[in-house]
């Protein structure tokens, strides 16, 4: 998702924001938080469409979900200490 992400920015600064937002996408379809973040701005300002903001927002759901487990809860509890 990283990879995406930088992408996304490349294209951004070189002003296809079009392409940018299609990488966000993807990355936000992975788990990629800050792309989700991007996306929400996008979307604030009129770049990003609103049913674009909602699937994305409907991927990273699952992509998060797909990733929790007793497992990392037990790994996350043990590093906090």
């Amino acid at each position: 998702p990283l990879a995406r992400h930088n992408l996304a920015k490349f294209e951004w600064e070189s002003g296809r924001t079009d392409r940018a937002v299609k990488h966000l996408i993807i990355a936000a379809n992975l788990g990629h938080d800050e792309s989700l973040e991007k996306l929400k701005k996008g979307y604030g300002q009129g770049l990003v469409s609103k049913e674009d903001f909602a699937a994305a927002l409907r991927g990273h759901q699952v992509a998060v979900d797909a990733m929790k487990s007793p497992h990392r809860d037990k790994a996350k509890a043990a590093l906090r200490i």
